[in-house]
């Protein structure tokens, strides 16, 4: 994952996706982002301005 990809993409598909990351190999939004060196804040404002909310006990969007 690319920032470029991240911010073209279509945003319930990057939710899908980034969750299943979470879930399966990086256990939380932190370790995701660093590992694909993206933007914290930009990705969460992405899936905001989508409906999605970053659920940090859930570790998850919704």
């Amino acid at each position: 994952m690319t920032p470029e990809k991240m911010a073209s993409m279509d945003p319930v598909m990057l939710m899908s996706m980034v969750n299943m990351k979470i879930r399966d190999e990086f256990g939380d939004l932190d370790n995701y982002v660093k590992f694909y060196e993206l933007d914290k804040d930009a990705l969460i404002k992405k899936l905001a301005d989508a409906g999605f909310d970053y659920l940090e006990e859930a570790k998850q969007f919704r």
